[in-house]
């Protein structure tokens, strides 16, 4: 199923302790339905030594948020997300709200 959220794309947080922020998302977890974006639900965790750490301790760390929390920005303002499949079969994310074209889901299949 796709996603209406992508990789680098810029998300307002819409419901949660972070409501109201705005960050770049790092990495989307379809699975399980999360997303980390940059700088947002940041928790401190606690790290033993090893190789990577050799001293162990504090971290700060951003955690995942559901999906459904975060909205795609466009022009500054948040917008809900509609996919359309072009003539070309191709199959495109449109921001409901400008009617912006916000990246390529599928290319076209036909190898001709």
């Amino acid at each position: 199923m796709a996603r209406h959220i992508k990789k680098g794309d810029t998300v307002l947080v819409i419901a949660g302790s972070e409501k109201g922020q705005q960050g770049t998302v790092l990495k989307v977890d379809p699975a399980n339905g999360k997303v980390i974006v940059k700088d947002i639900n940041v928790k401190q965790k606690t790290v033993r030594p090893s190789r990577q750490q050799p001293k162990g301790g504090l971290v700060r760390r951003e955690m995942p948020i559901d999906i459904s929390n975060v909205a795609p920005m466009v022009n500054g303002r948040a917008t809900r997300v509609r996919f359309e499949t072009r003539p070309d079969g191709s199959k495109v994310r449109i921001a409901a709200r400008s009617g912006a074209e916000l990246g390529v889901v599928r290319q076209n299949r036909s190898s001709n």
